[in-house]
């Protein structure tokens, strides 16, 4: 059973979707939601299915305190690194929310402070906590939205099914095509075997 609240009324959930993919934005969540919310169907955003995550989103949305979801695009990500970059997005998911919250919940072990508001992290959070698997449900959807968006003009990468993470039908279309605007160029994209020019 997930928990309500850390040890504050208005505390901030965060996390983000998309740090192991080899295409696309990583993309966060943050949410407060409001004293005593409870819902039976909330979990880890991995451990609930598609349509679970998409019915969940607006209702999340309409029940939160405020809620923002920010996207840190690939240029960036290889500019400062995947962890920076995770890092970053949530930072700005949270610049972005309408209350200031009294605390920071944050899913994972690492993260930056941030400005003048404390924060705790909890491994495997979204399993934990309601705002931090609230704000995984946020992070996940708007990524594999923007995902699915993008798939149609790349449509031999089908990053509507597997939204950027290196499956091995991934891996085979950049093998096949090359990297697109979309692919992290810092990732290795593929496994010694393969090399690719770019």
């Amino acid at each position: 059973m997930l928990r309500s609240h850390y040890k504050y009324a208005n505390e901030a959930g965060t996390d983000e979707a998309g740090r192991g993919c080899l295409a696309g934005p990583v993309t966060a969540g943050a949410i407060i939601l409001p004293e005593g919310f409870q819902n039976i169907v909330l979990n880890d955003s991995k451990q609930l299915t598609e349509s679970k995550r998409d019915a969940l989103r607006p209702l999340l949305e309409e029940e939160a305190v405020s809620f923002a979801v920010c996207h840190v695009f690939e240029t960036e990500i290889d500019s400062i690194n995947i962890l920076n970059a995770s890092i970053l997005a949530m930072h700005r998911a949270l610049d972005n929310l309408k209350e200031v919250p009294s605390y920071i919940l944050v899913d994972g072990n690492r993260f930056k402070p941030y400005p003048s508001i404390e924060h705790q992290c909890v491994i495997k959070g979204d399993g934990k906590y309601m705002s931090i698997a609230a704000a995984s449900v946020l992070a996940k959807t708007y990524r594999d939205e923007f995902m699915a968006k993008i798939h149609d003009e790349f449509p031999m990468y089908n990053w509507k099914k597997n939204k950027g993470y290196p499956t091995k039908e991934h891996r085979e279309a950049i093998k096949k095509y090359g990297l697109t605007k979309y692919h992290r160029k810092s990732f290795r994209q593929l496994p010694e075997q393969f090399t690719l020019d770019i």
